[in-house]
C-alpha cells in the first residue's frame, strides 16, 4: 500500500508551494496534480515539466512510463486515465460534475452511478492507474509519501476509497479576496512570474478564464463548503489544517507540524526548494526560480471597494469563520 499526502485546497490557495515545499523532504515526492488532466495541460508538445524540460522529452516521465509499463498498464500522459471525472459515459461524467455535496447527496450519487452499465469497471481501473502511479513514483524516487496537490474534493473521495492507496489529508486555507483575485485574472496573479512561462510555458494572457467577482467569490465558497463536506466524514487522525499564510510567514513551523502530522523528521527537508530538480505539473509557479517566500497579499491594492463589497455579500461570512477579518 502506497502512502498518499493529498492537499484539499481551493485553486491558487498556494497548493503548489507546499507540494514543493512537501517535496523538498527526501522521504516524499510530488508531480503536483496527479490527476493529469489533458485539458489543463494544454498542447502537451509546448508544456514544460518543472525541471525546465518539455514534458514529452522529460526522462522522469519516461521512467514513469516504463514503471507504469512495469505494472502491466500503458501510460500516455495525452490520456492518463487519472482523473474520476474523466469517465467514458456521458451519463457518468454528468453525475462526475458537481462538486462534493455532503454525505446524503453523495450516497445520492453512488446509487445513481451504480446503474451505469461502465461505470463499476471504469472506477476499478481509474483506481488501479492511480495507485499504479503512485507506486511507480515512489519507486523511482526512493520516496515513502507521494504528495498530490489536485485539491477536487470529490477526486479526493474516490481516492480515500482506493483499497491500494493509505491517505491522509492536508487541508489548505487562503483569504478568499486573494483566491477570488486570482480567478479574476489568473495569468497576473496566479501564474510564473516569465510572462512567457504563463500556462504551462506557452505564454498567454488566459483571458478567457478571467471570472468577474461576483462568479470568483461563488466559485471560491463552493470549493471550502466542498472541503468541509468531506472532512465532516474523515476523522480528526487523518487530516490537518494549515493557513497558506502562515505557510508564508512561518514557513519551519507550518512544515514541521505538516511532516510531524506525515510522520517523517522534520528536520530532513531542504530549505532551498528550488535547488531539488522536481518534476510537476499545474500551477505556473513551479517554473519560477527563486525559493524566497513570500506572503501574496496583493488583493489589499487590486480589490476595489465594489469588488470587496461583492466578495463579502457572496462570501464574507465563510471567509471570517475562516479567521479573515
Amino acid at each position: 500500500m502506497t502512502k498518499l499526502a493529498y492537499i484539499l485546497a481551493a485553486s491558487h490557495s498556494g497548493s503548489t508551494l507546499l507540494g514543493m515545499l512537501l517535496g523538498s523532504h527526501p522521504q516524499c515526492v510530488t508531480i503536483g496534480e496527479m490527476k493529469l488532466s489533458t485539458k489543463a495541460m494544454g498542447d502537451l508538445s509546448r508544456y514544460r515539466c518543472s525541471c525546465g524540460e518539455f514534458i514529452q522529452e522529460c526522462g522522469f516521465w519516461h521512467k514513469v512510463k516504463d514503471g507504469m509499463a512495469a505494472r502491466g498498464i500503458e501510460f500516455d500522459l495525452a490520456d492518463a486515465g487519472m482523473d474520476y471525472r474523466a469517465a467514458n459515459s456521458q451519463y457518468a461524467r454528468r453525475l462526475l460534475r458537481p462538486l462534493h455535496q455532503g454525505k446524503l447527496l453523495e450516497n445520492i450519487r453512488d446509487l445513481a452511478l451504480k446503474i451505469c452499465p461502465n461505470w463499476r469497471s471504469e472506477l476499478v481501473e481509474i483506481h488501479r492507474r492511480n495507485a499504479a502511479l503512485a507506486s511507480a513514483i515512489s519507486e523511482i524516487t526512493g520516496a515513502e509519501i507521494v504528495v498530490d496537490s489536485s485539491k477536487i474534493g470529490l477526486r479526493l473521495k474516490y481516492l480515500l476509497r482506493n483499497p491500494e492507496l493509505d491517505v491522509k489529508v492536508i487541508r489548505l486555507i487562503r483569504d478568499g479576496r486573494a483566491v477570488a483575485l486570482t480567478y479574476m485574472d489568473p495569468a497576473c496573479f496566479a501564474d510564473a512570474k516569465d510572462l512567457a512561462m504563463r500556462a504551462g510555458g506557452m505564454g498567454g494572457d488566459r483571458e478567457n478564464e478571467r471570472l468577474p467577482m461576483a462568479q470568483a467569490a461563488h466559485a471560491w465558497r463552493r470549493c471550502i463548503e466542498e472541503a468541509e463536506n468531506i472532512l465532516r466524514c474523515l476523522t480528526p487522525s487523518q487530516w490537518i489544517n494549515i493557513h497558506y499564510e502562515k505557510l508564508c510567514e512561518d514557513t519551519s513551523n507550518t512544515l514541521r507540524k505538516v511532516f510531524g502530522f506525515l510522520g517523517v523528521d522534520p528536520q530532513k527537508h531542504k530549505r532551498d526548494f528550488r535547488s531539488i530538480k522536481q518534476h510537476i505539473v499545474g500551477n505556473g509557479m513551479r517554473l519560477d526560480t527563486t525559493s524566497e517566500i513570500r506572503l501574496d497579499e496583493r488583493w489589499r491594492e487590486n480589490l476595489t471597494e465594489q469588488d470587496l463589497r461583492i466578495f463579502d455579500d457572496v462570501a464574507g461570512e465563510m471567509n471570517r469563520r475562516d479567521g479573515y477579518n
